[in-house]
């Protein structure tokens, strides 16, 4: 491999001749090697890097820190750096010093040997560009690290997570529009319990995922508060008085975000308690998907040997040695990924906790674990939706059959007869083996007139009507109640 003499402060250091990383770089490679397969740092936060980066060298001109050319040569080159352009020259893992300083320095590196070459300069030349005087002025790791996680964060919740629990949300309120009118047994405690419509269950997943979303999206506010200007500590030593503020001022012009300074950079440097409380946030979006998932799952169990309510979409054989077998695989994805965020969360929470001082230095698994969950959830959602809500379909004979032969039907007698009376009715009908009607006739407490007139279940779907009021439900035995 051909290489080329890079220097730090430690001394001289070979480096590949076709990388645009430095010394620090390969030092860090040569000293973390721990989980290269697996965690890279993740390629949102160097693209938050590059905006952020690109909006420094700007501030720093306007504000005259840094020469015009110079300023201009770094915005180039971090813009192809925001673009994803540059990500191959970025290969250090999240498991480094727990400030980030390796991948901020990496970032320099990258960004002025980049700028360098398009000013017809040498890689490692650090001329017209230094990666310290220039790339990183007015900077620490301390104070960009947190930066550009939190718009990392921030974009992939806006531009990712939210639009694809949008989309599952979507599809669910069309699946409702479309068999909502079924009526099907209700259960608690995994046992029989009153009616209840197709279109009820599923606008109440609909309701868990609103008021989830609802939660990260209070939980992404305090995200926006950005560290810059904080520099090593928080006391903005060595930047200008307003390169925080215009810093965050531009970043939020250039991505639509509201990002503003934090109020207090010591705080934004040291604790990171706005990103425990997102993670939480996503654990409870991850819990409600998780419900959802299980619902379909155990609504779709059997087919004929459980509950074999609903149909779910046979997207690939399910058993290499049982033919004709369908899983719902997609709901066991579903329940696998809120697994993961739920031990992202676990890792976010303790890893918060490590603020020493004036520094929090978990910083790269914070974002690491953040970042994961918010693509894990959007990728199972999108695929929930596609690969199975859409496919959703009742069985109305195996419904109708349930409904027939649940002994909470009962409920509705207990207004006119009580309780005690209606209690004795299912119990009776369960010792018996009876169907609840001829139990309930043989009580002699209901005659079959009004057996007929209160045990509806359709109008059980809802609080106790008049009885004058046609309810539009059905009578008879057999209760023929969905379409």
């Amino acid at each position: 491999m051909q290489t080329r003499v890079e220097r730090d402060s430690l001394g001289e250091v070979q480096v590949p001749a076709d990388r645009l990383w430095g010394a620090q770089t390969q030092r860090s490679l040569g000293n973390f090697d721990i989980g290269r397969d697996r965690f890279v740092m993740r390629p949102e936060v160097l693209h938050a890097f590059g905006l952020l980066k690109g909006a420094a060298a700007r501030v720093n001109r306007d504000l005259g820190e840094l020469d015009t050319g110079i300023a201009v040569l770094i915005e180039a080159a971090a813009a192809e750096v925001a673009a994803g352009e540059l990500d191959e020259h970025f290969p250090l893992v999240v498991f480094q010093t727990g400030s980030g300083t390796q991948t901020n320095m990496n970032v320099n590196e990258v960004i002025a040997n980049r700028a360098n070459v398009a000013a017809g300069g040498a890689l490692g030349a650090k001329a017209p560009v230094h990666p310290n005087d220039h790339v990183n002025r007015g900077q620490s790791s301390n104070d960009t690290f947190p930066t550009a996680m939190n718009v990392a964060v921030v974009l992939e919740v806006g531009q990712r997570l939210v639009p694809a629990i949008g989309h599952l949300r979507e599809v669910l309120a069309q699946r409702s529009e479309a068999i909502g009118e079924v009526v099907l047994s209700g259960r608690t405690h995994l046992q029989d319990a009153t009616p209840i419509r197709l279109g009820q269950v599923i606008d109440s997943w609909v309701a868990q995922l609103d008021a989830a979303l609802d939660g990260v999206a209070a939980a992404t506010a305090p995200v926006r508060q950005l560290a810059i200007g904080g520099t090593a500590v928080g006391t903005g030593l060595g930047a200008h008085p307003e390169f925080g503020a215009r810093v965050a001022e531009l970043l939020a012009a250039l991505t639509g975000e509201p990002f503003a300074q934090a109020d207090d950079l010591v705080a934004a440097l040291s604790s990171h308690d706005a990103l425990a409380t997102l993670s939480g946030s996503l654990r409870t979006l991850a819990a409600a998907m998780y419900k959802i998932a299980n619902d379909v799952r155990w609504y779709a169990s059997g087919p004929r040997t459980g509950i074999g309510e609903l149909r779910i979409p046979a997207n690939e054989p399910g058993s290499s040695i049982m033919p004709g077998k369908v899983n719902p695989t997609q709901s066991e994805a579903v329940t696998m990924v809120a697994a993961r965020v739920f031990g992202n969360d676990a890792a976010v929470g303790f890893a918060a906790a490590q603020g020493n001082f004036q520094l929090n230095v978990f910083k790269p698994v914070i974002a690491d674990a953040v970042l994961e969950s918010i693509g894990l959830i959007a990728d199972a959602a999108r695929s929930f939706a596609d690969h199975c809500v859409v496919g959703l379909e009742p069985v109305p004979d195996v419904i109708e059959e349930h409904l027939r032969d649940n002994l909470m039907l009962v409920t509705a007698l207990a207004h006119e007869i009580g309780y005690d009376a209606a209690s004795a009715i299912a119990k009776r009908a369960q010792d018996d083996g009876l169907s609840l009607r001829d139990a309930a006739l043989a009580s002699g407490a209901v005659s079959a007139e009004d057996f007929d007139r209160l045990v509806d279940p359709r109008a059980m779907t809802g609080p106790r009507a008049d009885p004058a009021v046609d309810t539009g439900g059905a009578s008879g035995k057999d209760h023929p109640t969905n379409p």
